[in-house]
């Protein structure tokens, strides 16, 4: 059975995660429930050239965030698990807290009565102790923190590689098979660059 999974896209800058995140999902054949915060929808007229409709359509069922009756409010309706991509610092308190006051908080807090997967982009930065409590918080009801930060062993050409390596590791956490980027194999002699190479290279350059 290919239960569907939980995604939340909040007011954080980088709604271009969720958004190319759902459009992977569709693309897979992975049924999805989304929840879009207020400050969301108004990030993607900010950031991206998406409207409101466009990225709705790219989820299998859309959920009002004031609907805290809605079917993945609900621990009996089964689920493979939650992404929130991005997370704002306020969905990461409201979760950590238990403060169940939007849909957004109430889905995520139910992944974690459940015992299921709740993966959260947070994207903050820098970050005071407060975060970091809050991040060490929601780590210990259970959550996996993974903040959007770029790996280059896969050497990403444009900005979308960086966005896919990021969604790869959230898709990794939910067991969602992808080929989203090249992943670690170990070192290879042949090739090899040694620290003196990369000396003189920076030298030169």
């Amino acid at each position: 059975m290919n239960l569907p999974l939980v995604v939340a896209i909040t007011g954080a800058t980088g709604v271009i995660y969720g958004v190319e995140l759902l459009r992977v999902l569709k693309e897979l054949g992975q049924p999805t429930h989304l929840i879009l915060s207020e400050a969301a929808g108004l990030n993607l007229s900010i950031e991206t050239e998406y409207s409101l409709e466009q990225v709705r359509s790219l989820a299998t069922v859309v959920h009002n965030n004031k609907d805290v009756g809605a079917s993945v409010a609900s621990g009996s309706f089964r689920t493979r698990g939650m992404i929130v991509a991005p997370c704002t610092v306020k969905t990461l308190s409201a979760i950590a807290n238990s403060f169940t006051y939007n849909l957004v908080a109430r889905a995520a807090d139910v992944q974690l009565k459940e015992g299921r997967k709740l993966v959260l982009l947070v994207r903050e930065t820098p970050l005071h102790k407060g975060h970091l409590d809050l991040m060490s918080r929601a780590a210990d009801f259970g959550a996996t923190i993974l903040p959007p930060m770029p790996a280059f062993y896969h050497k990403p050409q444009t900005i979308m590689d960086i966005i896919h390596q990021t969604i790869g590791k959230a898709l990794d956490q939910v067991g969602v098979e992808h080929d989203l980027f090249q992943r670690w194999n170990g070192h290879r002699d042949e090739g090899k660059v040694t620290q003196a190479d990369a000396e003189r290279k920076l030298r030169s350059a």
